[in-house]
């Protein structure tokens, strides 16, 4: 069954451009014209992925971000922005994004921005794994991650790089190495969204007395066992 990726931008051509561009990808696709829109159609609707304009009337994609994480709905979201401002990029990573393009981007590169997203949020259900880091376990079976058995609520983003660092724990992981891992694409190598989810996984994980997410200046990240 095709995935069903919600369009939430005011700009009809836009719309359009996407609807046509995700269908033919072979994709299912729904459109809401602003937030407020969108938030009555996830009443009937369920997406796999939503890709939504930051400037919108009535509520623009930052709130409708907001209000779908303050409601623990984790729904993977790409979002659009019309010009290369650091600032609205950071903002959307940091209110729980997974990803954003640029305007005017080009239809490969939404595609393979999607798909990235996609592939990490599936639940791998056919192979049960269970990993762990001091009071951090992961049941892959069941796609949850818990810190001395109380469930931590992570992003499909934020949840892919925790198993990449503990799969790998000890071992010092490159942002390249990472950006390849987690987004499955290629980034600048300038690109502060590792630096970002990793800070996003402190803030939840670093508690307790455990501070295992290490960062080594010049190289990469690690997590380590408590000692």
């Amino acid at each position: 069954m095709a995935e069903l990726i919600m369009i939430v931008d005011d700009e009809p051509g836009v719309r359009a451009l996407l609807n046509d561009t995700l269908r033919i990808a072979g994709f299912e696709t729904v459109e809401a014209t602003d937030g407020m829109s969108a938030l009555t159609l996830l009443r009937t609707h369920k997406p796999d992925l939503l890709v939504i304009d930051v400037n919108m009337p009535l509520m623009d994609g930052f709130e409708l971000v907001e209000r779908l994480r303050s409601t623990n709905d984790m729904t993977p979201v790409l979002m659009l922005t019309a010009r290369e401002d650091k600032a609205d990029i950071t903002r959307g990573l940091k209110i729980g994004a997974d990803d954003y393009v640029v305007k005017p981007f080009g239809i490969e590169e939404l595609i393979l921005r999607i798909k990235a997203i996609l592939r990490r949020s599936i639940k791998k259900s056919d192979i049960s794994q269970l990993l762990s880091c001091g009071p951090i376990s992961i049941d892959d079976d069941q796609h949850l991650v818990t810190f001395n058995g109380e469930e931590i609520d992570l992003s499909p983003t934020e949840y892919r790089l925790l198993q990449i660092l503990i799969e790998k724990k000890g071992r010092v992981l490159s942002k390249n190495l990472l950006l390849d891992e987690v987004w499955g694409i290629t980034f600048e190598s300038e690109s502060t969204v590792v630096d970002t989810y990793i800070s996003y996984l402190r803030k939840k994980l670093h508690r307790d007395g455990f501070e295992g997410i290490k960062t080594v200046r010049g190289v990469g990240f690690q997590i380590q066992e408590p000692k």
